[in-house]
């Protein structure tokens, strides 16, 4: 055979490839570099675009390219294949050519449908014959390709064509290479002939001949190869294993190719091998001997260009191989496969796993595959007579091999504990129990104490044994029972302290109290939401067994009616029985003295109200208090259920209220009340704070929050609701308006009540978008069902819709107004302060207009929410009383929740684990209502009349009723509608008053500062200063409610529609300390815009890496993107326009008279708008303006105002209208624009290089400001603020006690000075245009010791409240332009200055190289990257900054820091035709690209760029 025989050009004009026939170097050759991985489709030299697929496909490959209409007919077909049967010589070959060219053309544009006129029985025979001749060369690659073009046009000709033998022909030439172009087009026939007659091409040895000379052909033709074989594997006869199993030595092979196409088609091979030898275990072991084992782990191994269905497949051969083949499951344990699968696990996010009932898709999960693949390895402790032989087998492995078992163990066990703690679902949960339930059946006594030796096993147990599952329960007892067979002195008492034999017991009692809740929980395997939920589940006792008979569909699950109090009963009697236990040692000794302490606390918490000596019996429960924290961090360890069970978190938070947690919230909030829930609020700091002088960690705050995040993560209350088999698709809507919706409708059938006769009944089938309010629905019905109160009641329909109109028309985030929002707490404040009466609502909250959101705040993307006015301003529309009562199976719903959060919570209550299926929207809810009663509509009224305040009686220095959390301490109860019967309710109302006490412990500590002054403790003003280390706000995060939220973010129905179940709302409402930065991140980006707009790298579209974090600055696609010139001159003015005409568009900026734009320039214009409102002379700012000299801040070269302590407002009197030139209304104005530009920053992911001051952030999130947020921003006028606040105190303590004290210099004076040589006027310190007028009427112009109190409280209020009142207001108009403030209030200070101007920490060398890209020319060990990396690391803070502005267009990093920049910063070699020590750096910053000359040494290169960041900033030009 001459492999480098070449052919002429014949007359005809047809294309020979010239090409050599040379071998590919597998490595080199398959690389992606010549053949982009995004191709999907090849140009082959047939000269049509291949169809070939990636060989996993069972319904054949799809041709997207459009046909045109065939041109030919029977009689031109008829005329063609005649001249194929030309004689011999030049001119008949010549002639047969001629034809074959035309043949191939006309089939080009052939289809199916024209089938019935190609003579198909005359044409094959014949091309055929021309394809088997060797008379020419051009006639044998036109005959094969004409049968390409049959195969592809018309599949259904595969039968003539195997018939009249062309596989064997096709097959021979690949065996017997003469032509390369000929051997492609054979391959490129075959793979359309194996997708339907895959066993022919089998029995002609198309494996074989495919495979045979692979490395002759490119990338793009070997996928073609492969694919074929792929095809042919589908399903393979045993009888044939022999033909298959000489190609699996090649196939291994290819596996270590760089194609990834070409491994992840290597990979489905070799799973269809697999899969189809399953039931012979003689035929997997030959499988393992020939490699395959061990080159598929090694490339699971190093997973770094393995896509996830690639590692899936091969996961999930080695699980065939496992699960019969002993061989295999030793070869893989001598392998330490273990490592691998843990290396898997922990980079895969658990919690975040595919919903178990995706079985279709479940093969291509890896978590499902390793946790199948471990329970193939480790043998089931329950075996079957079926698979007898080979359990046994795999037994005396590991007893044979202890070792084997020992290593695996301790790879697998410790992740599996941590799966299932950190809520992954419940098939993961079944999965890792299943593993664990193996490792201990076979485990040694000394084995298993090794492995357990850093786990807290019972109380990991006990938590399980608090979920709702039957079979993760019974899963969770037979651990119990090996436990206490192997080990039964260890685990006893833990089990009992842990609180395992309690949750038995209550099992236990569960079964005996109600027999028909048993049957109910039976039932619910056959009821209606069950079916709809659970449509494509299986029962879980199967989910890890390997399937051999038969579909586990149709099996019975495996557990009885009544196994779980059986198999309960039998623990109990058997391991924890009255000799066993005792009768007294379920209850601790600890556990018994906190409930004593418990109960005198709750019996003695109330009486301060009516007993005479109040301050007896508050040091009484003082010293209560004192003995409960002793005993909680006493020597003795206490368990999380001893914690729980002891009741201490009722008691304290009853304690705290004053008695009104166990009462219920009656929103009395009297100033006694108030008083008594303050002082022993107090009480309550000042030990928990204790230690503080020690550090955060030896606090009692600290030790206290860490129980009670155990506690919580104990609790499994907040369930996930998953969507299977969801897609985006046009749904008509009928709710709230008729449209045209992406997101799935609910459907509901609506009737009225029996005995409603004013209403009348709707009787139909509505469509109801899920994000509808059951106020949208009741304004849709009321005018089809209203009939005698029509006339009183009725509006309008057009009103309706007009509303709804325009609110469609409005920006996703106008409709989510109260998003996130925590329940006003001002009426406390009002109730509290106000001179008059004031009335509470029932909710305790003042009514406001709000905007009811599909799912308390989610809104659905394009969908329109309705307009409920509930304040007095629309007092007028009748609307705004409840007209309806809806129920739904004779419950009646919460107006504050939508109908399909009613739904998910019903079917919760029926099954705590769903999972919405299709047919879940095809099912008809059955809604009732009935008109509202009389009682109803007055409930709230009779609730506002029930309860006056009076006013106080005495001022109080701090306005603790108007922080949020001391306000849910004064109602008892948290700022949500979360059921207080939920167990983890008294859990989160502890962790909200300790996450404020924590963030007001400055507060609370200055108090008892200032009280100690006052009362002669502390007689130096020097003493009153502090410091304080707080509890980092980390310790308060529930990783486990943080993955819950995540994984319920990631569902695709929830990124589509933002709808989500209420627990979600509600605590991100009440407590949003529990969730992560990043998690909160996420979901203020889908409640504010109504979409996701952060690019995951996992979830949906997992990262190779597994990686979790925020990987991009989001730019939302569903606002258009506008470009917009800017005069660089005149910034603001820009800013201006463009915030009044597209701040509903995405900006993209461009500089007039530069070439640049996008990415770099917009991050620039920003941060240049920044320094304008910095800039001195605007009057906007503290320190500017200044009429006192020595009194104005520093100002920098550029003209910035210099801020150490961050931007204030400056106090503007409402007497001055303008001050050195500059008009107040141009700073109003100015504010606004502020608030848009900061606003549409955090919008459109921009950075802002502007230092706000902490106590500014607290404007942006409505916090009320004191004098203790005076020293944030203004350390010496706070200092003294306070100083003079102790020196009034300490008079008022003496005042009482004696008046001619009172005037005693030594006690009165400040700092050896009486108060009026101080010479203080009434204006505020530093702005004397700002006079102070007294509240009193006073005429006084100086200070002096009996006015410095008043003093005091104006300067306060001028800098913190009135002073600045109108300018803030300006800013927040102009903010919620964009969309709404409040949405914010999800971030603390500290975090929203990370959202609004990124980061600045300092990077170290590993960052700069895990976190850099090298490229084009460099490595990251070429030694001018090292030498950048290493000038990087040594700049300084303004360098660093300069260097960033220089190459992304911003002088921060996005939140997240270097790890999250996208596009990553590249480094790229620079070539120049001068010397490159002469070149200076340049910059591509729309994708943060730098490009570096090769630079003699690093000294030349730190010169040139210092010299780049500081000279070349100000322009964009090309490079």
């Amino acid at each position: 055979m001459d492999r480098g025989r070449k052919r002429a050009e014949d007359s005809g004009g047809v294309r020979a490839d010239k090409r050599p026939c040379v071998p590919a170097i597998p490595a080199a050759a398959a690389s992606s570099s010549s053949d982009p991985a995004g191709c999907d489709t090849e140009t082959s030299s047939s000269g049509r675009a291949g169809d070939y697929g990636s060989g996993d496909s069972d319904d054949g490959a799809v041709d997207d390219n459009p046909r045109r209409p065939c041109v030919a007919g029977s009689g031109r077909f008829q005329r063609i294949i005649g001249s194929l049967e030309g004689g011999g010589g030049d001119a008949g070959v010549a002639a047969q050519v001629a034809a074959l060219t035309e043949l191939c053309e006309v089939l080009s544009f052939c289809g199916e449908d024209f089938v019935g006129y190609f003579p198909m029985e005359m044409a094959v025979p014949a091309l055929v014959r021309l394809a088997e001749s060797e008379a020419s060369p051009d006639a044998m690659l036109l005959a094969v390709r004409a049968v390409t073009y049959i195969c592809d046009a018309m599949p259904r000709s595969a039968d003539a064509i195997v018939k009249h033998g062309a596989v064997p022909v096709l097959c021979g030439k690949l065996l017997a290479i003469e032509y390369l172009d000929v051997a492609e087009q054979c391959l490129q026939a075959l793979e359309k002939i194996s997708k339907k007659k895959p066993l022919e091409c089998l029995q002609a040895g198309a494996i074989a001949a495919v495979l045979t000379f692979i490395d002759f052909f490119s990338p793009s033709i070997q996928r073609v190869a492969v694919s074929t074989v792929a095809n042919v594997c589908k399903k393979l006869p045993v009888e044939c294993s022999s033909v298959v199993m000489e190609s699996v030595p090649t196939l291994c092979n290819l596996l270590q190719y760089e194609d990834q196409k070409l491994v992840e088609t290597v990979a489905v091979c070799l799973r269809r091998i697999g899969d189809s030898f399953s039931s012979s275990p003689q035929l997997l072991d030959e499988l393992c001997q020939q490699g395959v084992l061990a080159k598929s782990l090694h490339l699971i191994n190093i997973r770094v260009s393995l896509n996830q269905t690639t590692c899936s497949n091969l996961i999930s051969l080695l699980t065939k191989l496992a699960s019969s083949s002993v061989m295999a499951v030793k070869t893989l344990f001598e392998l330490n496969i273990g490592s691998t699968l843990r290396g898997i696990l922990v980079a895969s996010d658990l919690s975040h796993g595919t919903p178990y009932s995706l079985l279709e898709d479940a093969q291509f999960n890896q978590v499902y595959e390793v946790l199948k693949l471990v329970n193939q390895l480790i043998p089931p402790v329950a075996r079957g007579a079926e698979d007898i032989q080979i359990v046994l087998a795999k037994e005396k492995i590991l007893v044979d091999q202890p070792k084997f078992l020992h290593q695996f163990s301790m790879d697998i066990l410790p992740v599996s504990i941590k799966a299932v703690n950190t809520g992954a679902n419940i098939c993961v949960c079944y999965g890792c129990l299943s593993i664990m339930i193996n490792i201990f059946y076979f485990t040694t006594p000394d084995m298993l104490v090794d492995l357990l030796k850093n786990t807290n096993i019972s109380s990991f147990l006990s938590g399980l044994l608090a979920r709702k599952d039957h079979h993760l329960l019974i899963s969770t007892l037979r651990i119990v029972e090996i436990l206490m067979q192997k080990l039964p002195d260890v685990f006893l008492s833990s089990f009992i302290k842990e609180g395992v034999v309690y949750a038995i017991e209550a099992l236990l009692m569960q079964g005996k109290c109600s027999d028909s809740m048993t049957q109910q929980s039976s039932d619910l395997q056959h009821s209606d939401n069950q079916m709809v939920a659970r449509d494509v589940s299986r029962c879980l006792c199967y989910a890890f067994t390997s399937c051999k008979s038969g579909s586990s569909e149709t099996r019975a699950c495996k557990l009885g009616k009544d196994s779980l109090f059986t198999f309960s009963r039998h623990i109990k009697t058997t391991y924890f029985n009255h000799e066993a236990v005792g009768s007294d040692m379920v209850l601790t000794e600890i556990l018994q003295k906190l409930k004593t302490f418990c109960a005198v606390l709750n019996d003695n918490v109330d009486k301060s109200s009516y007993q005479d000596d109040l301050f007896e019996n508050e040091e009484y429960l003082s010293h209560i208090l004192d003995q409960v924290m002793r005993e909680l961090h006493g020597v003795e360890t206490m368990t999380t259920f001893e914690f729980i069970e002891s009741g201490v978190v009722k008691s304290l938070a009853n304690y705290l209220s004053n008695g009104k947690y166990l009462q219920g919230s009656q929103h009395d909030c009297l100033p006694n009340l108030f008083l008594s829930v303050l002082k022993r609020f107090q009480t309550f700091a000042h030990i928990f704070l204790l230690e503080m002088s020690q550090g955060w960690e030896k606090m009692l705050l600290t030790l206290f929050i860490r129980k009670l995040q155990n506690a919580l993560s104990s609790f499994d209350n907040f369930p996930i609701i998953l969507s299977h088999g969801f897609k985006p698709r046009n749904t008509i809507a009928d709710i709230p308006v008729r449209h045209c919706t992406v997101c799935p409708c609910i459907k509901v059938c609506f009737t009225r009540e029996e005995d409603e006769a004013n209403l009348s009944n709707f009787g139909g089938v509505v469509s109801i978008e899920i994000s509808s309010s059951l106020a949208a629905i009741e304004e849709y019905l009321w005018s089809r069902i209203s009939i005698n109160m029509q006339k009183q009641q009725a509006e309008p329909a057009a009103k309706e819709i007009a509303s709804v109109s325009s609110c469609a028309e409005e920006p996703p985030h106008e409709t989510n107004a109260n998003v996130m929002q925590e329940p006003s707490t001002s009426n406390l404040s009002e109730v509290l302060t106000n001179q008059e009466h004031y009335y509470l609502s029932a909710e305790g909250r003042p009514s406001k207009r709000v905007l009811i959101s599909a799912t308390s705040g989610l809104p659905s993307s394009g969908a329109c929410q309705v307009d409920v006015r509930t304040s007095a301003e629309s007092s007028s529309n009748e609307g705004a009383q409840p007209k309806l009562t809806f129920f739904l199976k004779r419950k009646e719903l919460n107006r504050s929740i939508t109908l399909y959060q009613a739904i998910l919570e019903d079917m919760l209550n029926q099954e705590p684990d769903i999972i919405l299926s299709p047919n879940f929207w095809d099912q008809v809810h059955k809604v009732t209502y009935r008109s509202a009663r009389n009682s109803e509509l007055r409930d709230s009224e009779m609730s506002k009349a029930g309860f006056r305040t009076s006013p106080y009686g005495s001022k109080i220095e701090f306005p603790w009723q108007k922080v949020p959390f001391f306000s849910s301490l004064l109602l008892a109860e948290l700022p949500c509608k979360l059921d207080k019967s939920n167990p983890s309710y008294d859990i989160l109302f502890m962790l909200k008053i300790l996450e404020g006490l924590n963030r007001f412990s400055f507060h609370m500590l200055c108090d008892e500062k200032i009280k100690s002054f006052a009362e002669g403790k502390i007689s130096n003003f020097d003493d009153l200063k502090l410091t304080i280390s707080s509890v980092p706000q980390a310790e308060f995060i529930s990783s486990k409610l943080t993955d819950k939220l995540e994984q319920q973010m990631r569902d695709p129905l929830v990124s589509n529609s933002c709808s989500m179940p209420s627990w979600c709302s509600e605590l991100m409402t009440a407590c949003p300390f529990l969730f992560s930065f990043e998690a909160r991140l996420k979901y203020f980006q889908m409640a504010a815009f109504g979409t996701l707009r952060i690019q995951q790298k996992h979830g949906l579209q997992p990262d190779n890496n597994g990686t979790n974090v925020i990987t991009e600055r989001w730019s939302p696609s569903m606002y258009p993107r506008r470009k917009f010139k800017v005069d660089r001159s005149n910034v603001l003015e820009a800013a201006a326009k463009m915030m009044g005409s597209h701040n509903k568009s995405q900006l993209e900026v461009e500089y007039n008279d530069e070439v640049g734009t996008g990415l770099g320039p917009t991050m620039e214009f920003y941060t240049l708008a920044s320094h304008e409102f910095q800039k001195a002379g605007l009057g906007m700012w503290r320190g500017d303006l200044h009429h006192k000299a020595g009194t104005s801040n520093a100002v920098s070269d550029s003209g910035l105002l210099a801020a150490p302590f961050g931007l204030f407002p400056r106090p503007w009197s409402e007497a001055t209208v303008a001050l050195d030139g500059v008009d107040f209304s141009e700073v109003i104005k100015k504010f606004a624009l502020l608030g848009q530009l900061v606003a549409k920053a955090i919008k459109d992911g921009r950075i802002l290089d502007i230092p706000f001051s902490k106590a500014f952030y607290k404007v942006f999130l409505e916090q009320e400001l004191s004098i203790y947020d005076i020293q944030s921003f203004d350390p010496e006028l706070g200092r003294t603020l306070l100083e003079f606040q102790a020196l009034v105190s300490r008079r008022r303590f003496l005042e009482p006690i004696s008046r001619e004290s009172c005037k005693d210099a030594s006690d009165l004076c400040y700092r050896d000075a009486r108060i009026e040589d101080l010479c203080i006027d009434f204006t505020l310190p530093g702005y004397d245009d700002y006079v102070l007028t007294s509240e009193s009427g006073s005429n006084s112009k100086m200070v002096n010791i009996v006015n410095l109190g008043e003093y005091i409280s104006l300067t306060v209020d001028a800098t913190t409240r009135s002073g600045i009142l109108r300018q803030v207001e300006a800013f927040k108009s102009g903010f919620n332009e964009i969309f709404p403030l409040k949405v914010l209030q999800v971030f603390t200070e500290d975090e929203l200055e990370r959202l609004l101007c990124g980061e600045q920490d300092t990077w170290t060398f590993p960052d700069l190289v895990d976190h850099f890209k090298f490229d084009h020319g460099y490595t990251a060990s070429s030694p001018p990257v090292i030498h950048l990396l290493e000038i990087i690391q040594e700049l300084e803070c303004d360098q660093r900054r300069a260097f960033l502005q220089f190459v992304t267009g911003a002088p921060r990093l996005p939140p997240g820091g270097l790890a999250v920049l996208n596009p990553k910063l590249t480094v790229v070699r620079k070539y120049s035709s001068n010397e490159a020590d002469a070149d200076l750096p340049s910059v591509m910053t729309c994708v943060n690209y730098l490009k570096l000359p090769p630079y003699s040494s690093k000294e030349k290169m730190r010169e040139r760029l210092l010299y780049a960041i500081t000279e070349g900033q100000g322009s964009f030009h090309l490079s």
